[in-house]
């Protein structure tokens, strides 16, 4: 019985996810009803590689789920002005795993965030004291040099390079269980998530010396706020190269010969996009009935593109905000509150509103 977890749990090729609630939830209990093997044990969709790594580690799973809660967010915010707006739930359907069941774009795009969620989570864990297995960057001690100098190490480094280990036993152990097309692709683009991660790691300094002169300095390396590891992942899923299996199946080859062989760090996908613009299980497609356009925009989020030539409703709504601000010395900025009447645009529905299921 899984009850004793928070949100929903289902298996997806990529990680272990659930809709998650706030990370104060219950996690807290799975201690206090029974063993890590209990616990582990009873998660639905683990392969083995997973339960072992879940029963040694028990406290990173509290890590993971914060990590879910953070690439969920992310991909919503770089989704917004989408047709398809990473939401995963709606009325208990599980729509984000028939996304994932295609090899598509979107496919791509949730394959690396995650993977990139999970390793910011754990590292992020680590440097914090969360974990028994792991603390800060053990490497980054002693002095050293870079462009502005000589320096020594410390504080707490993160340590990123356990993140991305933890991460790729974790997340990638299902898709080793296979040799398809698929398991390729999502390993490739588990590593472009992890790798983005690591490209922003910045190194931070404190100056010592008489009146902060700098003839002294303290580093150490940190991760960058994860919205940049999303907006990096943005430009990729924009640029991401389709590509086709070669004839020994050991790689990929693009499927268009005019476009470059994918990087590393490039995301790599399969088959075309739905255009999701109506509602419909087998892909995972809320559509956009009752999504809010922008009138005046050219872009995905203009009425035309987000409603699919269907056309749009308009209500006027008023709403409070705050205006005719000043600054007062010193230091505060006072408002006034002001009503604001809008005209708010919202998608219309096909004359078939319901679900499409093609099963």
């Amino acid at each position: 019985n899984m009850n004793f977890l928070p949100g929903i749990w289902w298996s997806l090729p990529l990680v272990l996810v659930w809709a998650t609630p706030p990370v104060t939830s219950s996690w807290w209990y799975m201690g206090a009803v029974g063993s890590s093997r209990v616990m582990c044990d009873n998660v639905p969709g683990l392969v083995s590689r997973q339960r072992q790594l879940c029963r040694r580690h028990p406290e990173a799973m509290l890590s993971i789920g914060r990590g879910v809660a953070a690439w969920t967010a992310e991909c919503q915010h770089q989704f917004r002005r989408h047709r398809w707006d990473c939401n995963a739930l709606e009325r208990g359907q599980r729509l984000l795993g028939r996304v994932l069941l295609r090899s598509s774009r979107e496919s791509a795009f949730v394959h690396a965030i995650s993977s990139a969620g999970v390793v910011f989570a754990i590292t992020r864990a680590c440097s914090q004291g969360e974990l028994k297995s792991c603390s800060c960057d053990p490497k980054k001690k002693g002095s050293a040099k870079d462009s502005k100098g000589h320096f020594d190490w410390g504080g707490c480094s993160d340590n990123i390079d356990y993140g991305i280990k933890f991460a790729r036993a974790f997340v990638d152990a299902k898709e080793r269980k296979g040799k398809d097309a698929r398991a390729l692709m999502n390993l490739h683009n588990n590593r472009a998530g992890r790798k983005a991660v690591k490209r922003f790691l910045k190194q931070e300094c404190k100056c010592h010396g008489v009146s902060g002169s700098c003839t002294l300095r303290t580093c150490w390396l940190a991760m960058a706020d994860f919205r940049k590891t999303g907006d990096y992942l943005w430009k990729k899923y924009n640029g991401a190269i389709q590509v086709v299996m070669n004839q020994d199946g050991t790689g990929f080859t693009v499927a268009n010969k005019k476009f470059k062989k994918p990087t590393k760090n490039d995301l790599v996908y399969f088959e075309s996009s739905p255009d999701y613009c109506i509602r419909d299980r087998d892909v995972g497609s809320l559509g956009t009935a009752g999504r809010v356009c922008n009138q005046t925009s050219r872009g995905m989020d203009s009425c035309e593109v987000m409603c699919c030539g269907r056309g749009y409703d308009t209500s006027r709504v008023s709403r409070m905000t705050k205006c005719e601000c000043k600054f007062h010395w010193c230091c505060a900025v006072r408002c006034q509150d002001c009503l604001e009447v809008v005209d708010i645009h919202t998608c219309k529905a096909p004359k078939n509103a319901g679900w499409i299921s093609r099963t």
